[in-house]
């Protein structure tokens, strides 16, 4: 009795198990072709020597056009065949052309005889080869019959076939690591790996930062909170073309008013170009440095933009923390800063780890912003920057898939070696 209960048991969990399947199928299916197919196709385009152009594949672009003298005593009619290989780096090879001829016409010849010839009244010419960039020109003489008129609309209809085989490197399996080979011997990557690493880190801890202190401020009921939740909201949910060209003409050196407020306050000599100008120097108790000043703008920007998303996961996490712990170590004499440093950061340092991975992300693979305030230039040309310009700009499209294959590996081994090491922690 107990076996076969067991077995029921076995056999309804399987079911189950199988329904479950079926319905996470769909869901799997988008997985797979949103996210793991486009990946999968970086990384093959990353070992190819692919351009934009490449993306069209080679093709035989052929014109027909008869050729009849109707007023004139010409006897033939001629069809011209113009061809033209669409390629500038691919040949096309087993050319082919065929096209069916009247049955009452007749042919008198062909050039290039060599490669055409006229078989029951069909045109087979084999190119064999058509080199890239390479163009002919093939001549089909008939002669004129007594109702040729009549029957050249039929000549005309008639429309040639073309065969070919072609080398499409993106489907081919021809790989190279070329891109890479480029990518890492690059006079700037270590430059804009500099970059990169500073921008995610300074923009990724500053709005951490700015997000713990907002939601220790709105920590406490007050009046008008509400409204000062929505204003702290503003950067993160408005448009980012609309907050970009907010702060390029806030910082504009002609127009900008943060500039003429500080040259009316006497801080500055002259108008400072904030994010065109890639170092100013300021000296420091005698020592004179260079501050990377549009770098520093562009951190600014992505702080002021992404501490509202740390501030309302902090903030939520430490309202969901007991008022009497904080009242207990008031009655010890605990000073607000020692509830803070004892009580509050020890609770949210699992939020704030994950927050930190997820920013780290993201903000690595920022583009939009920084495209929008710099364009990438003035020290400001990250990965992601580097990968628009090798794919788009210069159109080498492969050196921009292996750019971005470099920055998957990169954040994939730092997001592992993050929740290994802070997994007893945070998860």
């Amino acid at each position: 009795m107990t076996d076969n209960i067991n077995k029921n048991k076995s056999t309804l969990l399987k079911k189950e198990k199988r329904l479950a399947l079926i319905l996470l199928l769909p869901t799997i299916l988008i997985v797979l072709s949103v996210v793991i197919f486009p990946l999968l196709a970086n990384f093959w385009i990353s070992f190819k020597p692919v351009s934009l152009g490449d993306l069209r594949p080679p093709k035989l672009i052929l014109k027909e056009r008869v050729k009849a003298n109707l007023s004139g005593n010409s006897q033939l009619i001629e069809v011209h065949y113009r061809y033209r290989n669409s390629s500038i780096k691919y040949d096309l090879k087993n050319v082919i052309i065929k096209d069916t001829i009247p049955s009452n016409f007749k042919i008198k010849n062909i050039q290039p005889s060599r490669f055409c010839k006229v078989v029951l009244k069909e045109l087979i010419c084999n190119l064999n080869k058509i080199s890239s960039k390479s163009s002919g020109k093939i001549i089909l003489k008939i002669h004129k019959n007594d109702q040729w008129q009549k029957n050249l609309d039929s000549l005309k209809k008639t429309k040639p076939l073309v065969s070919f085989t072609s080398k499409n490197v993106l489907t081919s399996f021809d790989f190279s690591t070329e891109n890479f080979k480029k990518v890492f011997s690059a006079a700037e990557f270590f430059e804009v790996l500099k970059v990169s690493f500073y921008y995610t880190v300074f923009g990724t801890a500053g709005a951490l930062l700015l997000g713990l202190f907002a939601a220790q401020i709105l920590q406490k009921s007050f009046k008008g909170r509400p409204l000062v939740r929505g204003l702290l909201l503003f950067p993160y949910v408005s448009p980012v073309i609309a907050v970009a060209f907010a702060w390029v003409i806030l910082f504009d050196p002609f127009s900008g008013i943060i500039n003429s407020m500080l040259v009316q306050m006497n801080v500055i000599d002259k108008p400072i170009n904030f994010f065109g100008q890639k170092y100013v120097a300021i000296t420091i108790f005698g020592y004179i440095f260079k501050f990377p000043l549009a770098l520093s703008m562009v951190i600014a920007f992505e702080i002021w933009r992404y501490f509202p998303l740390s501030f309302l996961f902090i903030l939520a996490r430490m309202q969901s923390f007991p008022e009497e712990v904080y009242d207990a170590a008031k009655i010890d004499g605990a000073s607000p800063f020692q509830q803070f440093y004892y009580i509050s950061l020890p609770f949210l340092i699992g939020i704030m780890s994950i927050l930190f991975l997820l920013r780290f992300i993201w903000t690595f693979n920022k583009f939009d912003d920084i495209f929008l305030l710099t364009g990438g230039n003035a020290g400001t040309r990250t990965f992601t920057v580097n990968v628009y310009e090798q794919a788009f700009a210069i159109s080498n499209l492969g050196a921009g898939a292996a750019v971005a294959v470099v920055i998957f590996v990169f954040l994939l081994t730092f997001s592992l070696l993050f929740m290994k090491y802070s997994k007893k922690e945070t998860f």
